[in-house]
């Protein structure tokens, strides 16, 4: 099998990041996704096969301008499960491929729209970037040091998690309904809402007394001496996050400090700065291997801090298949994973003449139909 989603089709209108992405996760967990890129800009070169976030799954080029263009992805989506697309509010009704259109012929489909603001608000035409969409959601504000500026924390809380990650959840989760009840539906993921819902323990935590607005000053936000990242004697970095007592003091005996007064109370506030400073010393002290060798698969907490280079190497993900190799470029392995429907290797994004004879066979499209459209530019 290819995964549990084996056998349903999702059709992918090409975009940029958290779109691809969820498409993305849907592949990886087995489902048949098609792109379809625009014939008009160089999709169809070699660029978007070695964006690994293209992987597994098959890609046409079609001109949306042309009405012709307009018909064959209709016709795809009448015979496909779900679709995906990531433009700003109204861009595909223009085109004639929204959704009272494409579920008007296909009761059954899915329509996941990926956007910042959402399909409505004051916000929802206005142009923007995963920093902004954080920035709403009070995601942005809450990480970096007390000193500083916010931090963005790459594009990982509004494109992927908030973004990506949330319309795969809601696609399977409508595609499910939809599997009961005959009826598909839109669903609507924007990055500022699932932004958001990634901020729920913080928003708990700050209604119950026991998270303070400002950076730098809780338990996970580095305002801890027993959560953080510290810099070794060769310039790299370890991290440590002992939260619970046990594993507290493990810690402290393992790097030699567990008799020093200064850490005599792991949950006094006040003494977290000047415990820092004491910590940071100690591992200052040692290599980020030597500390690797004392404290690596104990429970203390512990792991190094790996480039993107060194992490397909380390032993852990070594043994675990975390990164897999394909084509000679590193790629994270699907996850999560499942006993039973396991998910294929990834693959490159697979394009080209023959699959586009091959995608558009399976709508009725004869050869020598495909070859006039070729001629007069409709497809790639």
């Amino acid at each position: 099998m290819a995964g549990p989603l084996e056998g349903l089709r999702i059709i992918e209108f090409a975009g940029i990041g958290p779109g691809p992405f969820c498409a993305m996760m849907l592949a990886d967990h087995g489902a048949e996704v098609i792109r379809i890129d625009r014939a008009n800009s160089d999709a169809d070169g070699q660029e978007p096969a070695r964006d690994i976030l293209n992987r597994s799954r098959r890609s046409i080029s079609l001109n949306l301008k042309d009405p012709r263009g307009i018909g064959l992805a209709r016709e795809l989506c009448a015979a496909a499960d779900g679709v995906i697309e990531g433009f700003r509010p109204g861009v595909m009704e223009r085109l004639g491929l929204g959704p009272d259109i494409l579920r008007a012929a296909n009761p059954r489909l899915v329509y996941g729209r990926m956007t910042g603001w959402g399909q409505d608000g004051p916000y929802a035409h206005a142009a923007g970037h995963d920093i902004n969409y954080i920035a709403i959601s009070g995601a942005l504000h809450a990480v970096g040091r007390k000193d500083g500026r916010p931090v963005p924390p790459l594009n990982l809380v509004g494109d992927y998690g908030g973004g990506g990650m949330m319309l795969a959840f809601g696609m399977v989760a409508a595609l499910l309904h939809a599997q009961r009840s005959g009826a598909g539906q839109v669903v609507d993921a924007a990055m500022s809402d699932g932004a958001a819902v990634l901020m729920t323990m913080m928003y708990s935590l700050r209604a119950t007394g026991r998270w303070e607005d400002d950076r730098e000053r809780n338990l996970i936000d580095g305002g801890t001496h027993f959560y953080d990242a510290y810099e070794t004697a060769d310039g790299k970095y370890i991290s440590v996050g002992p939260v619970e007592p046990q594993f507290y003091r493990l810690l402290l005996d393992l790097i030699g400090v567990a008799d020093d007064p200064a850490f005599s109370s792991q949950m006094d506030r006040s003494a977290w700065p000047a415990q820092k400073v004491r910590i940071a010393e100690v591992f200052r002290g040692k290599t980020r291997d030597e500390w690797c060798a004392i404290l690596e698969g104990t429970d203390a907490c512990f792991a190094p801090v790996l480039s993107l280079d060194e992490a397909p190497r380390h032993a852990h993900n070594r043994a675990r298949g975390t990164f897999v190799d394909v084509g000679g470029t590193w790629h994270p392995a699907p996850a999560p994973r499942y006993s039973d429907t396991p998910s294929r290797p990834p693959r490159p994004l697979e394009h080209g003449a023959g699959v586009t004879e091959a995608v558009l066979a399976a709508i009725g499209v004869a050869p020598p139909a495909l070859d006039e459209l070729r001629r007069d530019g409709v497809v790639a």
